[in-house]
């Protein structure tokens, strides 16, 4: 191990994710819990769990708000310490990092962290209105932009700098569905062709139907103890050895650079700091494709390919579950679906499958360190983990 463990995680569980129309999110997220807590030994969330942190950006979209007091409720400890956490699209990354500080400040031994979202019960009109809360929403959305519009942004100020081509784009949607055809949680888990991802509507030009993540119904859920008592609960524990947060500009507008993701940045280099590896001794990435521009910046970002390079890498087909660089083995956002505020924990859940060696067809062999980056709003705020076994 590279790092000192700052926690372990002992069980981790999801539902599938994509259209629940008979499930609300208390249902999902029970879900979720009830797989963890079977891969828990000896568990009882009334005796062990301090505290349950959880991840949802929107509770406009079942009129219910208060969701630590549920979730608490739904795991079986109606009185504990319990909070909802929202930060966009970083929801539950962020509720993570923050059950880490307590379990490293001491405060708590055992914390349930979740991420929960129900949208699909909604039309595409209001979710796009709801997810533009996430931007600079009197200079961005009610001027006409919407997060198509934003990533198109970055994209065609990225292809006009640097050269890529839709083709690029293209090819990272291909490559995570071919990921995403080995997930069985995955909400489209149908290989495609460059062919169908080229020819697909155009959404905000250069992007098309294929370059965008799906509304998405889901749940995930891991539970993090303390590093001395992980053995407690398993005989597979996966460390937590860095983390790194950073925000940025909340418009794209006031950014430098439109063709670089600052935050990401700042918060990888913290978290392989603390973390102790570069970025050659980590085995796979799952990162936060809301477009698949969004991925191709953040190969550069998180020094996975140099700047204005990114595009290069997955023209040489690098990133595949069985090549050099993993990326997003799950599917990513793009495929595996895109729950808002269960997101940043779902990434966390597919580098516990691989460092556990769950992972089935798509199991990247010999994983022994993984990177998950989960970004919010356009980029206005990024946390990263590093786990390792």
């Amino acid at each position: 191990m590279h790092g000192r463990p700052l926690a372990a995680i002992v069980s981790a569980g999801s539902t599938k994710y994509g259209k629940h129309d008979e499930k609300g999110a208390r249902e999902l997220f029970a879900e979720a819990f009830a797989e963890a807590l079977e891969g828990a030994r000896n568990l009882d969330p009334k005796r062990d769990v301090g505290a349950v942190f959880i991840g949802q950006m929107g509770s406009e979209y079942e009129y219910q708000a208060h969701s630590g007091s549920w979730a608490a409720d739904y795991a079986g400890i109606p009185r504990t310490h319990a909070a909802r956490v929202e930060s966009a699209c970083a929801s539950g990354s962020t509720a993570l990092r923050i059950a880490l500080a307590g379990i490293m400040s001491g405060q708590y031994d055992t914390v349930l962290v979740g991420g929960v979202e129900k949208m699909r019960n909604r039309g595409t009109g209001e979710v796009t209105l709801y997810l533009g809360e996430a931007g600079d929403f009197p200079m961005e959305i009610w001027n006409g932009l919407t997060f198509p519009g934003l990533f198109a942004l970055m994209a065609t100020a990225y292809m006009n700098r640097y050269g890529a081509k839709e083709e690029h784009l293209a090819k990272v949607a291909v490559k995570n569905h071919k990921h995403a055809s080995m997930n069985p949680k995955a909400q489209y888990p149908q290989e495609i062709t460059l062919e169908q991802a080229l020819s697909s509507r155009v959404v905000a030009w250069p992007l098309k139907l294929y370059d965008c993540s799906p509304i998405t119904d889901g749940a995930s859920v891991v539970i993090l103890t303390r590093p001395e008592l992980a053995k407690k609960y398993t005989d597979t524990p996966v460390y937590i050895t860095g983390f790194g947060h950073s925000t940025d500009y909340l418009g794209v507008y006031e950014r430098e650079d439109m063709t670089w993701l600052e935050g990401a940045r700042r918060a990888s280099e913290a978290a392989y700091r603390m973390a102790n590896v570069d970025v050659g001794d980590v085995d796979l990435f799952e990162v936060h494709d809301c477009f698949t521009i969004a991925e191709i910046l953040l190969y550069e970002a998180l020094g996975i390919a140099r700047r204005g390079e990114g595009y290069k890498i997955i023209d040489e087909g690098l990133t595949y579950y069985d090549s050099k660089i993993p990326v997003n083995v799950s599917g990513g956002l793009k495929a595996k679906g895109h729950p808002v505020g269960a997101t940043g924990v779902g990434q966390i859940y597919e580098i516990w499958l691989h460092l556990t060696e769950r992972a089935g067809r798509r199991q990247v062999k010999g994983a022994e360190v993984g990177v998950t980056h989960n970004m919010g709003g356009s980029g206005a705020s990024h946390n990263v983990f590093v786990l390792e076994r």
